[in-house]
């Protein structure tokens, strides 16, 4: 099959490049804005006209949580109108689209981990504009697959953790927020699972949401101090509000996802997320070595 991965140059594009050496099966098709903007719905349409596509994996996505509060018609275009473009194309070329969603599609009001058919209410304008292109995609009429997930990291690109071992080599303390709470993903688990969701689905229509994060529900705060701990770097977290820290986007307090649906559908085991962690720092020091 022929797989298109967009937005190829973020933290789960590298790791679908990863996939992609060592795979034999499929013909990968890797693209940036550089080589195909997915917000030009004319560059689209040619796009799935020049080469056959079966499955779509969008991994382009506005993400700067604070920025897209200033930013919501740049925020709008990437996340919600450029997911249409993709979806139409989908649609007329009988392609699979495998979109990538967020947990702040919810607003974080209530007390246990979210499933897939809770209702979105999400707080922020990245949260609203990822809300939007899964409204997109579903009126499309489109086969598809919407993964929801949370606090992606990697050893690629800009992410909590590489921040956390920037600052946490620099100073002696840092505060980290205490009341947010949900579950870090290593994005190379992520792009294993959709592998998965694919082989599961094999050449099936389909229109479904799943959720996928690593197991295991934690604040930032304590996130922040597992870093150091693995890493070995003597840094103090001083854990504080979300109100003392005084962002501009209102993040939700609890936003865990239930896992039930896709470990059901495709019988995976998620990795408890201080173990994914534990490789990802390895890799990141490999890197640097």
């Amino acid at each position: 099959m022929n797989i298109l991965v967009t937005g190829c140059n973020g933290q789960l594009g590298k790791e679908f490049q990863k996939v992609a050496h060592t795979d034999d099966e499929h013909v990968w098709h890797f693209t940036d804005i550089d080589d195909l903007n997915i917000c030009n719905n004319d560059s689209v349409v040619q796009y799935f006209k020049n080469n056959k596509i079966d499955i779509c994996i969008n991994c382009a996505a506005h993400t700067a949580v604070d920025r897209a509060e200033d930013e919501e018609e740049k925020a709008k275009a990437i996340n919600a109108d450029a997911v249409l473009n993709l979806a139409n194309s989908c649609k007329y070329s009988d392609t699979l689209l495998i979109h990538i969603s967020t947990d702040y599609v919810f607003n974080g009001n209530i007390e246990r981990p979210y499933i897939e058919s809770d209702p979105v209410s999400p707080n922020t304008v990245y949260g609203r504009t990822k809300a939007e292109g899964e409204s997109n995609i579903m009126s499309s009429g489109c086969s598809y697959i919407i993964v929801r997930t949370s606090w992606l990291y990697s050893s690629f690109g800009n992410n909590f953790v590489k921040t956390m071992l920037r600052l946490g080599s620099q100073r002696e303390s840092i505060n980290v927020v205490n009341d947010q709470n949900g579950n870090p993903t290593w994005a190379y688990d992520l792009a294993n699972a959709i592998m998965i969701l694919i082989q599961r689905v094999s050449g099936n229509r389909i229109q479904e949401v799943f959720n996928y994060s690593n197991e295991g529900i934690i604040p930032w705060c304590n996130f922040a101090e597992a870093i150091f701990d693995i890493a070995g770097i003597k840094c103090k977290v001083n854990p504080i509000s979300t109100a003392e820290y005084n962002s501009k986007a209102n993040r939700p307090s609890f936003s865990a996802l239930d896992k039930t649906k896709i470990k059901e559908y495709t019988g995976i085991r998620i990795p408890f997320w201080r173990d994914s962690l534990i490789k990802c720092i390895e890799e990141i020091n490999n890197n640097n070595n």
